[in-house]
């Protein structure tokens, strides 16, 4: 039983350096022959005899145990599910990543993961049988030494046959050679999606890589990195339930972007086991058809494996004139399925080498279609020509380095999107969508893949490459120009091209409707470029007079600005854009940067504030100043990652406002670590309908496959609003693969989230908003019979205040000052007016009038869910002409009386939270007058959120500076419920007697929360499990004392707040900006992992807290010397008072022999930060200290 889940769901072993030798080699065994799983997960289970419970290597679940004296144990997710006498409690802890705890039933005994390792790990001689069989590749310093860079002349055939353009070579080729990163861009895509074009376009273009929300969460690749590998083993997988010492003869290597010596040595190795052969990919266009080719190839392929062969390559080198190439694509996917139907998969491996792949899409395509391993030839030449030509500065060897470490970042980030942490589990598993793919297409090649528009089918792929073909052989024609990621004149239609642009600018500067006319006359009648422009209002209807259409002021209500922080934003930019929303009755949505306290109450204010996962800004006062509460879980423009704000962008302002150090680059999380599954988000939900409860709650999700179940699983958990995006939304900055491959279009997201709502009788309970790249009433009136009732703004509001599109806001030189911090820009060229954005608002919403009025439409209630009223045109090519877009119109068996919009204001949850009303009754006298008063009560783990009520109280009568310390005492005993002392304001003590589970003191920003276990317990709190998970996640003040253990995460995204804990989990003060954290006692793995702020402490008993650190952006050192005097009298005031507020056994241990304390002590900080400089970062010691 427990190898066989430890087979499943094994540990994050790879980078571990501490793990003992002997069970590293049963995971790296075991791993040769199975992929892992990586959850989410909590498993229990039970065989009869043994109970077991294992969590997923990245402890993504909660599982908290508790045995009592009489051996009883209790896992739950939650502490407190029944009440247990603390008296009888002998232990409590909790299951932590990677961990398995079992009971064996016959004998009594309790298995702890090292009994259950101990176990394992003497079963086989795994260690010995690796050191015989496993063939590691001996690669030199100077991989790519003996690469031979091709004649121009060759070199330029080659390209043009593979579409390269001259933009791909130099905005992604070159980056990340030079770099050995992805190229940054900014503004999103305004292209059309690759079967809408009229250019030829890669079939890769037609993936749309999917990504987590929601049901599970993304993983952050830069700070949790020590979870993650690519490790990439060849040759036969055996028989799983058999183990023998050829199990172990394998070859591996790190990564399977393969350099040049790696890919010679695999191929000339002399073992009958990873036997090698070639297969073509070229076939004659005159004597067969690509389909056929295709067929042929799988053929000799399953042929060569039945004869021995494990290694198939996949090439597309040998180019001639007579012959086309199959796709990589195509050709690895329809192999790969070939195998499996024959059952010879796991007997083969297979290496594409290819032209085809030059960014990280393109790498993890074929990867996520069955390649075990890539040779780039192309780009390993191109870059061989930068080199040559002297066109970028590092050496061959350097840049093809830097080529595959950019490349290999890049698949760490696509594998991160949808939760997955190894390479071996992302191979195979097809995690795309495909967007106008013909069904023909996705059977052979991809099969299973999602297409539910149909589209191209392979006459359409052949002959775009015999158009690729004719070009690349005719001398005459040079290299195209590219146009995809930036508009270029003949190139890629862009929707946002300067026409478009400077006829709105226009517009808008004069005030003029008819020069909006012109402005939506450009938009409307464009070529086809988006789902939408193949769908037309039916003719026929009967059209009623423009006065009787409900007015321009109803209509204006339902228009939102979409995200944008302060900081992406100019401040003066932010500010019309608010303002101008405001004018209109309409909502300017803050983004995730925080907001300026003085805008709170004016006409400057958002009414939507944005919760995002890095948690910038996000404070009880901001949460109270806003008339909605957004949660992005998602950004159309680069779903499955966090926002980023390039350090040049981070002024002393935008710093202040996000409690970092300026000039610090930010990048949040790419997971809220609050919103682990469809529950978590219900949790978050309640804690902002607590802080807030006059506000509505809105969570912004973006199109893919299955976000219509998303969205059904959203209302149940009580959001208000959905909004579902696009993937053509706008975005300060992001990675270029992120920006071109992921997310699909709204049409797409929206038709299906609003089928799925009225089939299980949910879109009565909530409002739905459609947001990404709408431009006209047009726009507004289609989404509207696709069922939106609100509709969201971006980039349009943007070119309206003077943006002219220049994609260079990641940079911080924006020409028009909307999109820069730089203050000489911002005064001499930022010319936004709100009376600009108010003109934008009111011609769109005229004109959306102006096309009810056509329709016979009198309220635009009677408009949504109207498919009835749309038609579908054939397009403008063959493949438009193959798209079916019925299904987006279908309604399928739903009843004709199902709601078709909101019935209602508000989606109110089923928890009243009775507690915390109580609490507010009792004590709502004394925050509005600001005198003390001390409560108590008792709690138990279904009160949830306690303190957000009182918080969001104090903040709405005192605003941001709160009430004096210790106004408002409150005392608990018991098992506090999720969310215990979320959002904690200044002047709110609340102290507890018991223990907690998740997020204590999420967001808080001031007051003190004090917890330790029951008077009359026996345990050593120290060595037990007192609070849960992702703990201060987001605080920016306050402090917390809790003597006992914390768990996973804790202090991630830390600003402000001041705590001591005596352990902590893995990943702890990840992402740290500011604040201290102090621990007195064991942590987990990957400590200050991203810390670029504040510091910590660490008593360091078991003298391996080194290998446990991230090393990365912090660095320890000890505070025995004269110059960290400071640092010593800080800790030793905060021990104490730690012992003074909680009775700590441990504190008063570590306190009786202080200066022995003292060498055990590691203090960690930013290696940004000198010691000298990071003095005038301990708080002030001036505090009172109160008995507990």
């Amino acid at each position: 039983l427990f190898r066989a889940l430890r087979l499943v769901i094994p540990p994050a072993w790879q980078n571990v350096e501490s793990m003992d030798a002997d069970i590293r080699a049963f995971y790296e065994y075991n791993s040769m022959h199975m992929e892992p799983w990586d959850g989410p997960a909590g498993v229990v289970l039970t065989d009869g005899r043994y109970a077991v419970c294992t969590l997923d290597r990245n402890g993504l679940r909660p599982a908290r145990w508790v045995l009592t004296k009489d051996r009883i144990l209790t896992i739950a997710s939650e502490v407190g599910v029944w009440q247990i006498d603390p008296a009888n409690v002998e232990r409590k802890g909790r299951v932590k990543p990677g961990q398995m705890v079992a009971a064996d039933l016959e004998t009594g005994r309790l298995l702890m993961p090292e009994d259950i390792d101990n176990e394992l790990k003497g079963a086989q001689p795994y260690r010995e049988w690796l050191k015989a069989g496993v063939v590691k590749l001996e690669l030199s310093i100077n991989q790519d030494a003996d690469l031979a860079v091709m004649d121009a002349a060759s070199l330029l055939t080659h390209q043009k046959l593979h579409n390269v353009s001259f933009e791909e070579r130099d905005q992604i080729i070159r980056v990340l050679a030079e770099d050995g990163a992805e190229a940054i861009g900014s503004m999103g895509d305004d292209t059309p999606m690759a079967v809408l074009s009229q250019k030829v376009r890669s079939p890769f273009d037609y993936l749309r890589q999917q990504f987590a929300q929601v049901t599970n969460p993304p993983i952050d690749p830069i700070r949790e990195a020590i979870v993650m590998s690519l490790n990439t083993s060849f040759g036969p997988e055996r028989n799983l339930f058999k183990e023998t010492p050829e199990h172990a003869h394998r070859v591996e290597v790190h990564t399977p972007l393969l350099s040049k010596e790696a890919f010679d040595k695999l191929l000339s190795l002399d073992d009958p086991s990873f036997a090698s052969t070639t297969l073509d990919l070229h076939y004659d266009p005159t004597a067969t058809t690509l389909e056929a080719a295709l067929h042929a190839l799988t053929a000799r392929a399953v042929d060569a494996v039945k004869a021995g062969k494990v290694i198939l390559v996949l090439s597309d080198r040998n180019l001639a004139k007579d012959r086309l190439p199959i796709h990589a694509l195509f050709a690895t996917g329809a192999v790969h399925h070939a195998l499996i139907t024959a059952g010879l998969r796991c007997n083969a491996n297979i290496v594409v080498e290819t032209g085809s792949v030059r960014d990280p899409h393109h790498y993890a395509c074929l990867i996520g279609y069955g390649a075990t391993a890539v040779y780039p030839y192309l780009a390993y030449q191109v870059i061989g020509e930068f080199v040559k030509t002297g066109e970028i500065k590092p050496n061959l060897d350097k840049a093809l380095c830097n080529f595959r470490k950019g490349m290999d970042k890049g698949l760490y980030k696509v594998l991160s999107k949808m939760g997955i942490s190894l390479v071996a589990s992302y191979r195979g598993a097809q995690l795309f969508e495909g967007v106008g793919l013909h069904e023909d297409v996705v059977e052979l090649c991809l099969k299973g893949t999602v297409s539910r528009i149909s589209g191209a089918n392979f006459d359409d792929f052949e002959s775009d490459q015999k158009l690729l073909h004719k070009a690349a052989f005719n001398p005459l024609r040079p290299l195209t120009a590219g146009g995809l990621l930036k508009f270029m004149f003949g190139e890629e239609y862009h929707a946002y091209n300067p026409d478009v642009v400077q006829q709105l600018q226009k517009a808008v500067k004069t005030g003029d409707y008819a020069e909006f006319k012109k402005y939506s006359e450009i938009v409307n009648t464009r070529p086809v470029a988006m789902v939408r422009d193949l769908m037309t209002l039916k003719s026929g209807a009967n059209p009623i007079p423009l006065e009787e259409v409900e007015p321009l002021e109803s209509i204006l209500k339902r228009f939102d600005s979409a995200g944008m922080s302060l900081g992406a934003l100019s401040p003066e930019a932010h500010e019309a854009l608010a303002e101008g929303m405001n004018r209109i009755g309409g909502r300017s949505n803050s983004g995730e940067g925080g907001e300026d306290p003085r805008r709170y109450g004016t006409v400057k204010t958002s009414k939507i504030k944005q919760v995002a996962s890095g948690r910038f800004g996000v404070t009880a006062t901001y949460l109270v100043n806003a008339e909605v509460l957004q949660i992005k879980i998602a950004q159309g423009a680069k779903p499955g990652e966090g926002g980023q704000l390039p350090g040049d962008k981070v002024s002393p302002m935008i710093a202040s406002l996000r409690h970092c150090k300026p000039g610090t680059t930010l990048i949040s999380p790419p997971p809220h670590h609050d919103i682990y599954s469809i529950e978590d988000l219900a949790q978050l939900i309640f804690d902002l309908k607590q802080v807030n409860p006059d506000a509505l709650v809105s969570v912004k999700l973006v199109a893919e496959p299955g976000v219509g179940t998303i969205a059904a699983g959203v209302a149940k958990a009580y959001a208000d609003l959905i909004t579902i995006s696009g993937y053509d939304g706008g975005t300060g900055a992001s990675p270029l693969a992120s920006v071109k491959y992921a997310g699909s279009p709204w049409e797409l997201g929206l038709s299906e989230a609003q089928q799925v709502l009225r089939a299980n009788g949910l879109r009565g309970r909530v409002r739905v908003q459609t947001d990404g790249g709408l431009k006209t009433g047009l726009d507004v009136v289609k989404a509207a019979i696709l069922g939106a009732e609100s509709f969201g703004f971006g980039t349009g509001p943007m070119v309206a205040l003077g943006c002219k599109y220049l994609r260079i806001c990641h940079l911080n030189n924006c020409a028009t000052g909307v999109a820069t911090q730089n203050e000489k820009l911002r005064k001499e060229h930022f010319i936004g007016l709100p009376d600009m954005v108010v003109n934008y608002f009111k011609f769109v919403a005229e004109e959306t009038r102006e096309l009810m009025a056509s329709l016979g439409i009198r309220k635009l209630t009677d408009l949504i869910g109207r498919t009835d009223l749309l038609d579908l045109s054939a397009g403008d090519t063959p493949r438009q002409g193959r798209l079916k877009l019925d299904v987006l119109l279908s309604q399928g068996d739903i009843p004709a009386d199902a709601p078709r919009f909101a019935q209602q204001e508000r989606n109110p949850s089923f928890d009243k939270g009775e507690l915390a009303e109580q609490m507010v009754a009792d004590a709502l006298g004394a925050i509005k007058s600001g005198s003390a008063i001390a409560l108590n009560y008792a709690v138990c783990n279904i009160n949830r959120s306690i303190g957000a009520r009182l918080s969001g109280e104090i903040a709405k009568a005192h605003g941001s500076k709160g009430l004096p310390d210790d106004t408002i005492r409150v005392q608990l005993t018991g098992s506090a419920g999720q969310s215990f002392g979320v959002w904690n304001h200044k002047g709110l003590t609340i102290t507890l007697e018991g223990d907690a589970n998740d997020y204590v003191g999420k967001g808080m920003g001031g007051g003190r929360l004090v917890i330790y276990p029951p008077r009359v317990a026996t345990f050593d709190a120290h060595r037990n499990t007192l609070i849960g998970n992702t703990c201060l996640y987001g605080a920016t003040g306050g402090e917390l004392y809790a003597a006992g253990m914390g768990g996973e995460r804790f202090g991630v995204r830390n600003s402000g707040a001041l705590t001591v804990v005596e352990g902590i989990g893995d990943h702890g003060c990840e992402y740290m900006t500011g604040g201290v954290v102090i621990v007195l006692g064991d942590t987990g793995l990957n400590f200050g992992a991203g810390m670029s702020g504040g510091m910590a402490f660490v008593v360091d008993d078991t003298n391996d807290f080194m290998s446990k650190t991230n090393k990365e952006m912090v660095e320890l050192t000890r505070i025995t010397s004269d110059e960290t005097e400071p640092f010593r009298v800080f800790l030793k005031t905060q021990v104490e008072r730690h012992l003074a507020l909680t009775g700590s056994a441990r504190a008063k241990a570590l306190l009786a022999e202080f200066d022995t304390t003292l060498s055990r002590v590691w203090l960690v900080k930013p290696k940004r930060i000198s010691i000298e400089d990071l003095v005038e970062d301990i708080p002030g010691q001036t505090r009172e200290v109160l008995e507990a």
